[in-house]
């Protein structure tokens, strides 16, 4: 039969020894990793945090700012000056830092930067400035009556009866089709222009088939 070895006093003292040893050693060694990673987590999460993303519109040739539009105003190193969101009031107006209220409604986003140059020469030698849109909410059309999507409708551009009529969805079963009109506000006074849809849907009156501008109201009774 096998006989069983016993290891010796002196074998058993040593692994008693080196576990001693070894274990306030990894102790530390994982400790020490964990320090020098927690400065590095810390510092990624400070430069990773997200921020909220600009929403950059792309305003069309002929674009005016108007009401509720969004607009970032920077004037090239002060910070102080700058607006990063500035809101076009329903006066048409905006509060920027040093210059207060300037009317914005009506002017490219050019003319903007040019006025603002001209105010801020008051305070800031040469000033740099830029105007950026970074969302559109004054260019709408609006449909009442027979369409499928009544309600407010941005335009992007030029953009006729036939178009807007699409974008609302279509007309429906019970519209009047060639008694549709276009409420217009124009010099203080309101201007209603008559649409035969389904003459121009045939291509004859192609004159009815006119541009719709920004704040017009497409009226198509039932």
């Amino acid at each position: 039969m096998a006989s069983h070895l016993q290891p010796s006093d002196s074998a058993m003292r040593l692994r008693s020894t080196v576990r001693r040893s070894c274990v306030p050693s990894l102790l530390l060694a994982s400790c020490a990793f964990g320090t020098a990673l927690a400065p590095g987590l810390a510092g990624s999460e400070r430069v990773t945090k997200p921020e909220r993303p600009a929403i950059v519109a792309a305003p069309h040739a002929g674009y005016h700012i108007g009401p509720g539009d969004v607009l970032q105003i920077t004037v090239w190193k002060e910070p102080d000056a700058s607006a990063p969101e500035v809101v076009v009031r329903s006066d048409g107006m905006i509060s920027l830092p040093l210059v207060r209220e300037v009317e914005a409604q009506g002017l490219s986003p050019e003319e903007l930067e040019n006025l603002l140059t001209t105010k801020y020469a008051k305070l800031i030698h040469e000033p740099d400035v830029s105007v950026v849109v970074r969302e559109i909410h004054s260019e709408v059309v609006y449909f009442l009556g027979g369409v499928k999507n009544e309600g407010a409708i941005p335009i992007r551009g030029p953009m006729t009866v036939l178009q807007a009529v699409a974008r609302a969805g279509g007309l429906t079963e019970y519209a009047k089709r060639n008694k549709m009109y276009i409420l217009r506000q124009g010099n203080g006074t309101q201007q209603k222009i008559p649409i035969r849809y389904d003459q121009v849907l045939k291509g004859d009156h192609m004159e009815q088939n006119i541009s719709l501008q920004p704040g017009d109201t497409v009226v198509v009774p039932q």
